[in-house]
């Protein structure tokens, strides 16, 4: 009996072997994170494309403006030469330049003029302003016409405003000398009144050619007394108030004529009246641009 319990025992207390399996790793869980990303993404982009609204017309407005504004392609706005100036009538502003650029619906106080962009608003304000520069040299130029001297300056139109040049061989001053000569003091008395008018301020700058001087130590003298000497014209007989002008003496150093013939020496020795704009820098950059669009 003994063996009996024992081998029943023995045979009740069988061993259940537990079988432990390994958990299996799941390779594929970033998928689902690359599909939750996904669906923002593309959320984002349809309300990005939802809230754009391009305007075609302003977009090529915005194009013409600051290619003109880097000196790239732009629309034809002058008819002229494109070297110095002689006379108003070589810079004159083409009928249509505002339908060309599209100016002509950007009225002050319009509602068109809220909406424009400011490479548009550049533009506009350079327009006008040549447009201004334009009418003041008309008027010296009328005056001076008036009294036979039309043909002794040179007109030219630049970043710093409208540069009235006293270029005439030697009507305005002999070789080596800061002396006016008499066509000199007539063309400074007739232009004087109508420059005198503006509230702009006014640079008179002397010039001398590279030939050495005997009367002074250095061109940088000779110049610099021909600019004061035209500077003290303009002042003494009242034509300029002495509070907006000023004169300086530039040498040699800004040749109007890049040779060393002595017929065209005489180009470089002048004075420039210099009628500063007050524009925006912005807009200052523009004037090359159109002046420099002639025919």
């Amino acid at each position: 009996m003994s063996s009996g319990r024992g081998s029943g025992g023995h045979g009740g207390r069988r061993r259940v072997k537990q079988e432990h399996h390994e958990e299996e790793e799941n390779h594929e869980r970033w998928a689902v994170s690359y599909a939750d990303m996904m669906t923002v993404l593309v959320g984002l982009f349809i309300v990005l494309y939802a809230m754009s609204n391009v305007d075609q017309v302003k977009y090529e407005q915005l194009r013409d403006s600051l290619a003109m504004g880097f000196g790239n392609r732009a629309p034809s706005i002058l008819e002229g030469s494109t070297g110095a100036m002689s006379g108003v009538e070589d810079f004159e502003i083409a009928p249509d330049i505002r339908a060309q650029t599209g100016i002509e619906e950007l009225t002050p106080g319009g509602a068109t003029e809220e909406a424009e962009t400011e490479g548009e608003r550049n533009l506009r304000l350079a327009v006008e302003e040549y447009e201004r520069l334009q009418q003041i040299a008309s008027e010296i130029n009328a005056a001076l016409v008036s009294k036979d001297l039309g043909d002794q300056v040179r007109f030219r139109i630049t970043e710093r405003g409208l540069v009235v040049g006293m270029v005439a061989d030697d009507v305005f001053f002999a070789p080596d000398t800061a002396n006016l000569t008499a066509t000199a003091g007539a063309v400074l008395d007739t232009a004087g009144p109508v420059i005198g008018a503006l509230p702009d301020e006014i640079s008179v700058e002397g010039h001398a050619n590279v030939l050495p001087t005997s009367r002074y130590p250095t061109n940088w003298e000779l110049s610099s007394d021909r600019a004061t000497q035209v500077l003290r014209r303009l002042v003494e007989r009242g034509h300029v108030p002495a509070t907006r002008i000023a004169a300086v003496g530039f040498g040699d150093s800004r040749p109007l004529a890049e040779t060393g013939d002595l017929d065209q020496l005489d180009a470089n020795r002048r004075v420039d009246l210099v009628i500063l704009t007050g524009a925006p820098e912005n807009v200052r950059m523009l004037l090359p641009s159109i002046a420099a669009n002639q025919g």
